[in-house]
């Protein structure tokens, strides 16, 4: 058997706490998803990351994975080096490290017998379209058990966000001896979308706005999640400038929601018309602004 270094497939020292795990876990898990990552490889990585998550987000598989000591990754290893093990030892030749901990995790043998064993915990990735987690949906997973796959039916909170992992209580595979069943982990995240991106319940798009817009105002029709809406532009938007919409963002599923934000990008014409370019030339003349000056923190317009 294999050791496989969890805490090198994640990034983290060995004395790294759970939120340390957690962030480390998100941002890999992110990174490396086979429908978002296009390199070789990256849905293996996925895996591997999944896997250390899995084993020590878990205060018990965590420490019965630390009782294997410190090892080289990738170095072969036997259960009977030391550590405990229970009944049915001889599989071990051929399973997996997450095997093995789930053996450690049950105890030792007492007198023969096995001690009631929780059922193993199940790892799936879900993705969901911004409107799935905004309101909510129902999923179907398969989940391949020793007895076979079984199609369930998932109900994903609204409210749900990317990179976010929901516990299936229960709905793993079941205990021996009595023990209790494992959990489901649903690894969450969203598939992009045309107009807006999301920053945990925040929603951004980018605004673009005519010169004459963005120094007069303007009322402009903006996507939402709940449909087009009017958003008011105030007078001398420059580029870059942030337009919160307050309570238009992704439900937060406690009743609240998150805000949209508007984010002005000025666009001029490519190839101005003869009578544009004229108007562009009759301001240029008649006005004193000058931008630079905005930039270095100087007045705005000569006096």
């Amino acid at each position: 058997m294999k050791y496989t270094d969890y805490y090198a497939a994640l990034g983290v020292p060995r004395d790294a706490d759970a939120e340390a795990i957690r962030k480390a876990y998100r941002k890999l898990a992110r990174q490396h998803h086979p429908d978002v990552a296009k390199e070789a490889g990256a849905e293996e990585r996925f895996k591997d990351v999944a896997q250390a998550y899995a084993t020590l987000k878990d205060p018990e598989k965590r420490a019965a994975y630390d009782q294997l000591g410190r090892l080289r990754n990738g170095e072969e290893f036997s259960p009977r080096t030391g550590q405990p093990f229970a009944a049915g030892e001889e599989a071990f030749e051929h399973a997996d490290l997450a095997d093995f901990l789930a053996a450690l995790k049950a105890g030792h043998r007492r007198g023969g017998e096995r001690r009631p064993a929780r059922g193993r915990d199940y790892e799936a990735a879900v993705r969901l379209t911004l409107d799935e987690a905004h309101r909510g949906t129902t999923v179907s997973l398969d989940v391949a058990h020793e007895d076979g796959t079984r199609t369930l039916a998932v109900t994903i909170p609204a409210g749900t966000t990317d990179g976010q992992v929901l516990r299936m209580r229960g709905r793993g595979a079941p205990g021996t001896k009595g023990g209790p069943a494992g959990d489901i982990y649903l690894h969450v995240s969203l598939l992009p979308h045309p107009v807006l991106r999301t920053d945990g319940h925040d929603l951004f798009f980018d605004l673009a706005l005519a010169p004459w817009e963005a120094a007069l105002g303007a009322d402009i029709e903006v996507p939402t999640l709940d449909g087009p809406v009017l958003l008011s532009v105030p007078t001398g938007s420059g580029s870059g400038r942030k337009l919160r919409m307050r309570g238009r963002g992704l439900a937060t599923g406690h009743g609240g929601r998150g805000d949209l934000y508007a984010l002005v990008r000025i666009e001029v014409p490519a190839r101005p018309t003869p009578r544009e370019r004229e108007l562009f030339e009759a301001l240029s003349q008649a006005s004193s602004f000058n931008p630079r000056a905005v930039a270095a923190g100087e007045p705005a317009h000569a006096s």
